[in-house]
């Protein structure tokens, strides 16, 4: 991925890639960091980089949880990582057929307004493929970073993979810290 070029922000998804994936998590007390979320974001920062976070929640669409509570997740993952400079949220069901639900570019492209970025400037970090396809429909770059859940064909068709968050980090600086 060669040195950081124009990027200017590393957006990532937020359950199974910044915090353990808790399945339609409203309870803040829940938010456990992953392993090297923590330094990969520090790392990051310390680069100059803009960072975010772009997350589907359709359980708000479903009724397993309010937007409220979301957001009460979202603030206590900035306590622990944060702050994050931009928060994108979709929650809305797959169903629903909108244009920010991942692997739609709608929440990358929102971020992206709102730091004053190109998409070309972003890059985002994600565990499954919908992650990797919003930042190719919105021209930003990808790297995906899989966990047990991740399926393998999703793996197979990534350009870039990490074996974890400040791998990802380190890719896309390209070792020019």
């Amino acid at each position: 991925m060669g040195g950081t070029g124009t990027l200017k922000a590393v957006l990532f998804d937020r359950d199974g890639t910044l915090v353990i994936n808790v399945p339609y998590n409203g309870d803040p007390r829940l938010v456990r960091p992953m392993g090297s979320a923590l330094p990969a974001v520090a790392r990051a920062r310390r680069a100059g980089l803009a960072t975010g976070v772009v997350s589907n929640q359709s359980g708000v669409a479903r009724g397993l949880l309010t937007l409220d509570q979301v957001h009460a997740v979202n603030r206590r993952v900035d306590e622990i990582l944060g702050p994050f400079d931009v928060w994108q949220v979709c929650p809305h069901a797959m169903e629903d057929r909108c244009a920010c639900r991942k692997p739609a570019p709608g929440m990358i492209l929102g971020a992206c307004r709102a730091l004053g970025i190109e998409p070309s400037e972003a890059a985002v970090i994600g565990d499954i493929g919908a992650d990797l396809g919003a930042a190719k429909a919105a021209g930003a770059r990808a790297v995906m970073v899989p966990t047990a859940l991740t399926r393998q064909e999703e793996i197979e068709a990534a350009d870039v993979v990490a074996k974890d968050l400040w791998h990802a980090v380190g890719l896309l600086l390209g070792g020019l810290e």
